[in-house]
């Protein structure tokens, strides 16, 4: 009877001991701008790696469109209120998220990723270059027009998915640089913004095809946008004549580079971005050094590239 005591007393103590230690298990919730598409998907994924590796409990958070800006406010002031060892964030609008940033950053780490607010506070920031990401979808969309008609030269258009933010006007800002500065032959005749879906995306492509018949080329710059480009440019079947380079990847813009009906499509490595952000952010709870600002990368995928490894790599994350 006494042994019996004995190892239930041991067990019991052993239990006790190991609370503590399942305690101190560091929390860093990841709040990503829409947790439905497929790209956030893959962050969210990266992030869920990350810590499975590093022994982190990563609450994978964020609103349902990348349009609810107030949503992820609500949802950063729930995280810092929950007192996380740090915060991985990609602000779905930099003017809006600058001040609740600044805010949150007095009780707490926090790291950004993918697109930037108006606030210093960030511990550190990674993110594709993306002014390098417009300068190659330039580069590309001047390859696929030159392809088709001998010369880089001819009307294109721009569709940006939202106003004001920051990645986006980044890679507008890039794409429009590099237009202006190689290749004097291609003009950008319309500049347009939508509505943050992909409908918007297919009815302002169905417009500029209308209003524009010379047009050549189209940089739709992001996925959802592209989505809708793709939609219009199919059913006009306008493939052959205008030639279209988005931004990100999914099943559907596989196919459309597959089949001809897209030129080329910048991707970015977002997988990487919610790995290596919950990595830097442990780091940076732990008060150690981290860089204030990490390239993840971009790269152009084309029909003539898309089976290479790298290329399979990135265009087929595991996401699960």
């Amino acid at each position: 009877m006494k042994k019996t005591w004995l190892i239930a007393g041991l067990l019991a103590a052993s239990a006790i001991f190991a609370q503590p230690a399942a305690a101190q298990q560091p929390t860093i919730p990841l709040i990503v701008k829409d947790t439905t598409s497929f790209y956030w998907q893959i962050v969210l994924a990266g992030a869920r790696k990350a810590g499975q590796d590093l022994g982190v409990k990563v609450p994978e958070l964020g609103a349902q469109s990348e349009a609810d800006i107030n949503g992820q406010i609500a949802i950063l002031e729930n995280a810092v209120s929950s007192k996380p060892a740090a915060i991985v964030i990609s602000p779905t609008q930099r003017a809006a998220l600058g001040k609740p940033i600044d805010e949150a950053a007095k009780s707490v780490k926090i790291v950004g990723i993918d697109s930037a607010a108006d606030s210093k506070a960030f511990t550190s920031f990674l993110t594709t270059d993306n002014v390098q990401g417009g300068r190659i979808a330039a580069d590309g969309l001047a390859a696929a027009i030159t392809a088709k008609y001998g010369k880089a030269e001819g009307e294109v258009a721009l569709v940006t998915h939202l106003p004001g933010v920051g990645s986006l006007d980044e890679r507008a800002k890039g794409f429009k640089e590099q237009l202006a500065a190689k290749y004097p032959g291609i003009k950008l005749v319309a500049d347009k913004v939508s509505d943050g879906t992909a409908n918007g995306g297919l009815n302002i492509t169905t417009d500029l095809l209308t209003a524009f018949p010379n047009l050549r080329g189209i940089f739709a710059s992001n996925l959802i946008q592209a989505q809708g480009a793709i939609q219009a440019i199919a059913e006009s079947k306008a493939q052959d004549k205008v030639k279209l380079v988005g931004f990100d990847s999914d099943d559907k813009l596989v196919k459309a580079i597959k089949d001809g009906v897209m030129a080329a499509t910048v991707v970015q490595d977002p997988f990487r971005m919610g790995y290596d952000g919950v990595k830097t952010a442990l780091a940076a709870s732990k008060g150690e050094k981290v860089e204030a600002f990490v390239d993840t990368g971009a790269n152009l995928i084309t029909q003539a590239n898309m089976n290479e490894p790298r290329a399979q790599e990135l265009l087929n994350p595991k996401v699960k």
